[in-house]
């Protein structure tokens, strides 16, 4: 801002000094909001996770109590997340797959050896036959 001392008038910001302000915020916002978009989805992905460790430790205590996995309990649906439960005999499956804004196209399953998987990702995030997904880079 730049002060007139020889006749007492001041004057505000010029345009100049007004648009490299707005370059700044509109870098800084260009930056930002991508990583914290990023950020939300990685949070909600623990959901996805936590309901899937949870279905994993209901179909246990079924089987335990009925020697099969045919008709086990599934987790009930989040607010970002439906389960689907596929038990036969003495395998089950357990699938989460993304249902709101940031989760979908995220697909991640369970079975009953514990093989934690994410076939499906939207663009830009990683898949996996071995691990559920937890950032952009993979595991």
């Amino acid at each position: 801002m730049s002060v007139r001392a020889s006749t007492g008038q001041a004057s505000g910001f010029s345009l100049i000094e007004l648009m490299v302000v707005v370059a700044i915020v509109g870098i800084l916002s260009a930056i930002a909001v991508p990583e914290y978009q990023e950020y939300v989805t990685r949070g909600r992905l623990t959901e996805a996770q936590s309901g899937l460790a949870n279905g994993r430790v209901r179909a246990e205590q079924y089987y335990q109590d009925n020697r099969k996995y045919d008709d086990m309990p599934c987790p009930v649906d989040s607010a970002n997340f439906v389960y689907r439960c596929n038990g036969v005999g003495n395998a089950y499956t357990i699938t989460a797959t993304g249902s709101a804004s940031g989760t979908v196209g995220f697909t991640m399953t369970i079975n009953q050896n514990n093989e934690q998987a994410t076939p499906d990702a939207p663009s830009g995030w990683a898949t996996s036959t071995s691990c559920w997904v937890t950032r952009k880079g993979g595991c």
